[in-house]
């Protein structure tokens, strides 16, 4: 590990010089986008974060006040398994791959900008949410999910400078020139376009969106391109505390949501509280949204990227036999004159639809812990998790209406109960009227429960931000 250098690193940058200069040439460039699209107000604050300091699984990283702008951002993979084949598709058993083959070069490259692109875009969508945090915990926890989004993105640009090329630097340019919700031009992923302005959206988003990012990571990790795998393995261990915060975050909200509830006698909004159901609108919309990131249900491109060992299952060595997937078929419900039939999909085409059920089964196991707390405070009320095709954008259920359990409606039928099933404006309105900035250590927002526990050992009442 090289961690002084200029740009911290443990892939021996020194001994490329022309790999060093194409990224001290664009490290400039990050910091300019950094100052302009990061953290509105809070640049010059000390703040109690972690750094990366090994990729070892023990003391890999330590905690100290740090200026956001000063953050030691850098490169680092994971110790390659000596000879490690590939462990899946058509290239099984064929040694692992250091550079890129030719055939693959552009499904690679699309893979890489594709994840690149959504690290800068959660940046942009928080950057205003510090003027109106709950307290100074969570406002270190923005902020720390902030700076390793940003080190998630020089993990992929190291790799297209690295393997693409003059096309990889160009590309790497253009994750600085796109901008969240900017018309003409976006973000390449819609959920990283939509708006977040406040902080149930922040915790929904990092419980959710982050989490289709544990899913697609975990699936590149078991990639027969090895810097990929070794990468995107290092950022799973980061990435594991951003669905921390998110997931603690909404079981600290669903738990003083109840609690006002019953101390209002079923009218929280009147004690400074966010009612249960409008947290669940939020959960309907965060979590279909996130179900569009995976991509279609029948995926060639899907088929592709796992026959050439690029993008494997979610544990894909461990909990699968046939890592070949060029026999058998599934069940996918498709939409043929306007009602649903089942459609026999290759299980290759269906490698999209197959993490996607990953991911719901572990975004149920959520709903249940939180179900456990709200119970726990004497309500009757049980939060859910609409259907797979309640409210998508992408795939086949994009352009059809379905409601919450999947069952197909009319168009005017679904604009009839959007506003009870999904935020309206009045329900950001009353969540936005909350979202008043708390700073002083140890005091916490109304709507929302202190933590359990600090970070790193530190006590609640502990100076995570230094605003003066």
């Amino acid at each position: 590990m090289s961690l002084h250098d200029k740009i911290p690193n443990n892939v021996d940058l020194n001994h490329d010089r022309r790999l060093q200069k194409a990224l001290e040439k664009w490290q400039p460039k990050f910091v300019e986008w950094w100052t302009d699209m990061g953290p509105e107000g809070f640049q010059a604050n000390d703040v109690y974060l972690r750094t990366a300091v090994s990729v070892e699984k023990d003391g890999w990283a330590d905690f100290r006040y740090v200026k956001m702008p000063d953050y030691r951002w850098g490169i680092f993979l994971t110790p390659e398994e000596k000879h490690r084949p590939v462990g899946f598709g058509d290239m099984i058993n064929v040694p692992s791959f250091e550079n890129v083959p030719g055939e693959f070069r552009n499904s690679l490259r699309r893979l890489i900008v594709t994840q690149g692109d959504t690290e800068p875009a959660s940046v942009e969508q928080q950057r205003l949410l510090g003027q109106c945090c709950p307290s100074l915990y969570d406002l270190r926890n923005l902020f720390q999910v902030n700076v390793e989004e940003g080190r998630h993105l020089w993990a992929m640009v190291y790799l297209l400078h690295r393997y693409f090329g003059r096309d990889g630097r160009e590309e790497a340019d253009e994750l600085l020139e796109r901008r969240s919700g900017n018309a003409d031009k976006p973000r390449i992923l819609e959920a990283f376009n939509q708006p977040i302005d406040d902080w149930l959206s922040f915790f929904c988003f990092t419980m959710f969106v982050d989490r289709d990012g544990k899913f697609q990571l975990a699936a590149l990790a078991e990639s027969g391109f090895s810097p990929l795998r070794r990468t995107t393995r290092f950022m799973l261990t980061e990435e594991a505390y951003h669905l921390f915060v998110g997931d603690t975050g909404i079981s600290r909200i669903v738990r003083r949501s109840a609690q006002l509830h019953k101390e209002s006698n079923g009218d929280p909004i009147g004690l400074g509280g966010i009612p249960l159901h409008i947290i669940q609108r939020y959960i309907n919309y965060w979590f279909t949204y996130s179900l569009d990131l995976f991509g279609g249900e029948i995926s060639s491109n899907a088929a592709d990227f796992f026959a050439s060992g690029l993008k494997g299952r979610y544990n894909e060595e461990k909990k699968f036999q046939d890592h070949v997937a060029n026999e058998g078929f599934v069940d996918i419900p498709v939409v043929e004159g306007g009602t649903l039939t089942n459609r026999q999909v290759p299980t290759r085409n269906a490698m999209n639809e197959l993490l996607r059920d990953e991911y719901i089964s572990d975004s149920e196991n959520a709903i249940r812990r939180w179900n456990k707390v709200i119970a726990s405070e004497g309500v009757d009320f049980e939060l859910t998790l609409p259907h797979r095709r309640f409210h998508r954008h992408k795939g086949e259920y994009a352009g059809h209406y379905f409601d919450t359990d999947g069952a197909i409606v009319t168009e005017g039928v679904y604009r009839a109960k959007a506003s009870e099933i999904l935020p309206s404006e009045e329900d950001y309105a009353l969540v936005k009227s909350l979202m008043v900035q708390v700073t002083k250590p140890g005091q916490m927002a109304n709507w929302i429960c202190p933590p359990k526990q600090g970070i790193d050992g530190q006590p609640l009442e502990f100076e995570y931000v230094r605003l003066n």
